[in-house]
This record gives C-alpha cells, structure tokens and sequence, in this order.
C-alpha cells in the first residue's frame, strides 16, 4: 500500500481588512473578530480543516501573531507559526510554509477570511484537490458563481482544465460570465505539494524563489529577519504561478462561500443568520442602542468606541478609500 501523504494546513493571516473598518484595525484585524455566531474567522477555519490535516502552519505577521497562537493554544492544536517580519504577499508566504515541510508533504493552503457552509460539499472538494495533489498538480477550488458579483476574480474553466484566470470584473462582464456558465468564483484557496509548488516557483519566479529560501534559511524561531525579506518581490501567488503553470488543475465546488471582504458580504451572512433588519434593509453592527433610519435603504451603520461609520451597502468597496485617507489624516484611528 502506498504511503500517504502528510496533510498540512496552510493558514495566510496577512491583511489588516481595511474594508470593514472602523470594526477591523491594526490591532485586531477582522478575522479576529468573535463576530461570527461568537467565533473569530480565524477559528472557523481552524475547525473546518481539522479533521482533514495532520498539521497546521500559520503564516502571519508581527503584529497578529499573538493572535493566531492564542486561539490555536485554546483549542489544544499544535502548529508551526512563522512570522513574517514585513509583508511579502502571498508567493513568498506559501514558499515560507513549502520550505518548512517535508517536501512530500500535501499543502492546503487558505485565507482566514471566509465563511464557508455545506462542509460535506466542502471536504469532497478537498478529497478530490488533496487526490489531484498527489499526483502532482496544482490545484485551485473554483466555486460555482450564485450571482454576477464584482468582487471576486473569475476562473475560465473547462471540466478540470483551467482556461484562464480574470481579473475582477466590472458588472456587465460578470454578468458575461455568468450566462456562458463556464466559469467559476477563484476563491483563492490552493492545494499541491510542497516540492511541487517549489519547482514551479523556481522555474517561473527563481528570484522569489531563491530570496524566501534565503530568508526561511536564516529563521529564527520562525521568525524571518526584515532585511532578508525586504529582498524577496513582493508578488501574488496567482501572478507568480497559477497563471503560468502547465499543471494547475481546477475543482468546481458547490459548498456555500464567501469571502467578507467587505460589508456588503458581512451583511449578507449577517442576514442570513437572523440579524436584525428594518423594513427597508437597514442595519446596526456594534450597537444596542435603538436607532432609527429615516429615508434610507439598505444603510448599515457600524458603531464603535471611536469611530462610526454610516455606508449605503452598495459603495462597500469605497471604505477602503477611506481607510487610506485616514492613514494620513488620523492614523490613531487605524490602531
């Protein structure tokens, strides 16, 4: 009987959600808020893979990494915690967790800030990934699109094959793809083997390759010197392989997914779970006091110690602009 392989979840806890501020800030960034039926998204995707991993890598950064420990510490899982001393994005990050494994090792590698149900849906998508890993594929999970959204990639798909992968769409492209049915929502969530993913690294990215090797080599604790990492490109994952690889194989899931992003989308799960609307959509987050919408639909107010935010649903993305206004303006409020 062959060997099986080791699974290894790969979490990537990069990102301060600077679109769901004023409840997310640098100190305690949104997949740690207990928001979710009183878990943090950083436990939910704990939970959901851990039947299916033997063991966890998380790769953070300085400044949420106490964060990530204390939750998994809480719940009795034993990790490797490497943490990033500057943010690198995500080809450097997933090549920290690749060197730190054996390099047979089967990776399934996810952001913590989904929210993912139908979990029976969710672990077939991932026997059928962790199976087309050990063959020695990339794979990518595409998730079968519920509506023409605008905040998601796109995956071009045909059977396993992926035909091409495309950028955020405006509205009427979305739609575009939608009808055609052949494409999917690239959920940004990945599954290979360590050596497999490394190989394509080096062969298509040798300077990323060669510039995270140095900096995982010289880790201390896990913890990767700031100079050694200034010198690694920052680069996507998606740019750096997915879209230049010969071996990357698609899984169109049916499991129930989002990513909150944005309010838009903690709106929607919100709702789903019972929370409180009035009779023109408006919403309160953060708040017990009774509040009153006059004149508006679809309003969310979002209420905390220092700071509010009143948002129409629909310009959800523009609080990222905001974000960046108060980073020179106010920076206090982004601690």
């Amino acid at each position: 009987m062959e060997k099986k392989h080791t699974i290894i979840h790969v979490i990537l806890t990069g990102g301060v959600g600077s679109r769901l501020w004023p409840l997310s800030r640098k100190s305690r960034p949104k997949q740690y808020l207990e928001i979710f039926e009183g878990k943090s998204l950083f436990e939910l995707t704990v939970d959901r893979n851990r039947e299916i991993a033997d063991q966890v890598i998380v790769v953070g950064n300085v400044d949420n990494c106490h964060l990530s420990r204390h939750i998994l510490e809480k719940n009795n899982i034993p990790y490797l915690d490497i943490v990033e001393s500057t943010p690198r994005n995500t080809a450097a990050a997933i090549a920290f967790a690749a060197f730190a494994a054996d390099p047979e090792a089967i990776l399934i590698v996810t952001p913590m800030d989904h929210i993912i149900e139908k979990k029976d849906l969710y672990d077939q998508a991932v026997a059928d990934a962790i199976a087309k890993a050990a063959n020695g594929y990339i794979v990518t999970f595409g998730i079968v699109p519920t509506k023409p959204e605008t905040g998601y990639g796109y995956i071009e798909y045909k059977g396993e094959n992926v035909l091409s992968f495309r950028e955020k769409p405006n509205l009427e492209t979305a739609k575009s793809f939608i009808a055609k049915k052949n494409f999917l929502w690239n959920s940004g969530m990945f599954c290979f083997k360590a050596s497999v993913f490394l190989d394509e690294l080096k062969n298509f990215k040798p300077k990323v390759y060669k510039k995270s090797k140095i900096a995982w080599e010289n880790n201390t604790d896990g913890k990767l010197d700031l100079e050694l990492s200034l010198a690694i490109p920052s680069i996507s994952i998606d740019y750096a392989v997915m879209e230049r690889s010969k071996k990357i194989k698609v899984v169109p899931s049916q499991f129930l997914w989002s990513d909150l992003g944005s309010f838009e989308s903690v709106y929607d799960y919100l709702v789903s779970k019972g929370h409180a609307v009035d009779e023109n959509g408006n919403m309160t987050i953060g708040t017990q006091n009774y509040t009153a919408f006059i004149g508006m639909k679809n309003t969310i107010l979002i209420a905390t110690d220092n700071a509010n935010l009143v948002l129409q649903k629909e310009y959800s993305q523009d609080v990222k602009d905001l974000y960046n206004e108060l980073e020179i303006k106010k920076p206090e409020l982004l601690e």
